[in-house]
């Protein structure tokens, strides 16, 4: 990028932390800011302080870009549009977030989901280079999914929430006695499989739990189960699997085992036999791929505002 390519903002809203930078494209991002997710008045202010003083120390900010926690409400011509919605997370229901920042510093923003801004990072830049369709899942203290396909960012009623796919029990599962950890149902993935979840059931952090936990396998279970079902309904050609729970070593090959068994030899493709490593994969860029995404929607919505063109310029 140039030294006059506008300054883009980007925030990635997560459920433990909000990570703030300013920068112009994937090689000059600067002050990358972590401020953990507390109450919403408390954390809003971080970003506004760390806006505040970004501006005053780089220069006028052309457009701020945010993927957020869900679910959220995208629909423009809704009243509570920019908002964090029905979120699990205590406190932060119904939360405005864009209207607030717009009100303050009157430039695009670009709006959707933490992990919607993953997939385009990981599009763009990581290990999702040219490959359409995409599907980006990241289990952590929650669990989310984003999905692209033909180049655009999958929006309908709302948003996808692969983190609440609905999915049987593990099987051997402690699950029987351990009940599913989510508010809104009773056998879903993010009940499971979240380090939320984990920590709840074992007793401990997941990175705190060995390779041949039995835990491990009830993971690997259930986010089979949810990955086949994404194979046959969307057909990805690649699904990257992010997040901190999906850090550790020994899991993506388990994942990866047990998907190949659940398919059973009914889709007959390269990605679900030869190929698996290269279907199932981790993040190319690692912790970045939201972040990087976030700005990567700012640039988008400074372009739309601007009446210009976006992708080539990120190439």
């Amino acid at each position: 990028m140039s030294e006059e390519a506008p300054l883009i903002a980007a925030i990635e809203a997560g459920g433990t932390k909000f990570v703030c930078a300013v920068g112009t494209g994937p090689h000059d991002v600067r002050d990358v800011t972590r401020i953990d997710t507390t109450t919403p008045e408390d954390t809003l202010a971080g970003v506004t302080r760390f806006l505040s003083t970004a501006k005053s120390k780089h220069g006028s900010i052309a457009a701020i870009g945010i993927g957020s926690f869900g679910p959220i409400d995208l629909d423009k011509k809704s009243e509570t549009y920019g908002y964090i919605t029905s979120t699990p997370k205590p406190g932060w229901q119904f939360t405005n977030i864009v209207p607030k920042l717009q009100d303050r510093y009157h430039v695009p923003i670009a709006w959707d989901t933490d992990v919607n801004a993953a997939v385009l990072g990981e599009y763009l830049w990581g290990a999702g280079q040219d490959t359409d369709p995409l599907i980006y899942i990241t289990v952590g203290t929650g669990v989310g999914g984003g999905v692209l396909i033909n180049g655009q960012l999958l929006h309908g009623m709302l948003h996808p929430e692969i983190g609440h796919m609905l999915v049987p029990p593990p099987q051997n599962s402690s699950a029987i006695q351990h009940a599913c950890h989510c508010p809104f149902h009773s056998s879903c993935v993010e009940g499971y499989v979240s380090g939320t979840s984990l920590a709840s059931r074992w007793g401990v952090k997941a990175d705190a739990l060995p390779p041949d936990h039995p835990a491990w396998e009830e993971v690997a279970d259930v986010m089979a189960h949810a990955l086949m079902n994404l194979a046959l309904s969307i057909s990805p050609k690649r699904i990257i699997l992010g997040g901190g729970v999906m850090s550790q070593e020994h899991i993506l090959p388990l994942i990866r085992g047990r998907l190949h068994k659940l398919n059973n030899g009914y889709l007959r493709v390269p990605e679900l036999g030869r190929n698996i490593d290269d279907f199932i994969v981790a993040p190319g860029l690692g912790a970045r791929s939201g972040l990087l995404g976030a700005l990567a929607l700012g640039k988008y919505e400074l372009d739309r505002h601007l009446g210009q063109s976006s992708e080539a310029a990120f190439r």
